[in-house]
């Protein structure tokens, strides 16, 4: 790229547009590429998330350690992350100061289908629910970003009219002969 002349470096003084804020974000994308996060607004939204639980962790550790608004707001934050699935145990406030948006993108159904072993990658399990072949309780779900919780974690499985769930329990020689008259 050439050198600015004078004049264009007075107009651009205040925005350097040859080197953007946004593109020195290697973390950022490295998040985006291995939970497969297609929009971005979803991993700003988690950081910003992140960085909400810290504030307020901060605060809380500002109130005396007696005090019993600092001990109910502290359990209730606790167990608010760790029904969500973001926490592993709610034994304190430590775990909240290095919380990380990748907690967040870890609880996304795509995720959770790859660990359930629904699903060999994040991509093909994005595609499944794209495509509804995945429900979470009764509903079917189309968003790969749906946050799963740890109550909801039991619920995920295949829409029941789903070809991937009858070539599963045709692998599995479970297939109902019952299922083959209704389809």
């Amino acid at each position: 790229m050439r050198q600015l002349k004078h004049h264009e470096q007075k107009l651009l003084k205040k925005v350097n547009f040859l080197r953007w804020k946004n593109e020195h974000n290697l973390r950022e994308l490295q998040v985006m590429r291995r939970y497969h996060i297609q929009d971005r607004d979803d991993y700003r939204k988690y950081n910003k998330i992140c960085g909400l639980v810290t504030q307020l962790t901060n605060v809380l550790k500002q109130l005396d350690p007696q005090d019993k608004l600092r001990i109910e707001l502290t359990e209730q934050l606790l167990t608010k992350l760790h029904d969500m699935g973001v926490l592993p145990t709610k034994k304190s406030l430590a775990q909240t100061e290095t919380l990380a948006t990748a907690a967040f993108c870890r609880r996304r159904l795509a995720v959770v289908m790859v660990r359930l072993k629904m699903a060999e990658t994040v991509r093909e399990a994005a595609t499944f629910i794209e495509q509804g072949h995945v429900r979470v309780g009764p509903n079917t779900v189309t968003e790969p970003a749906f946050h799963v919780s740890k109550t909801l974690e039991d619920f995920v499985t295949w829409v029941d009219t789903s070809k991937i769930k009858r070539k599963v329990l045709k692998y599995n020689d479970a297939l109902d002969d019952y299922l083959l008259l209704n389809s």
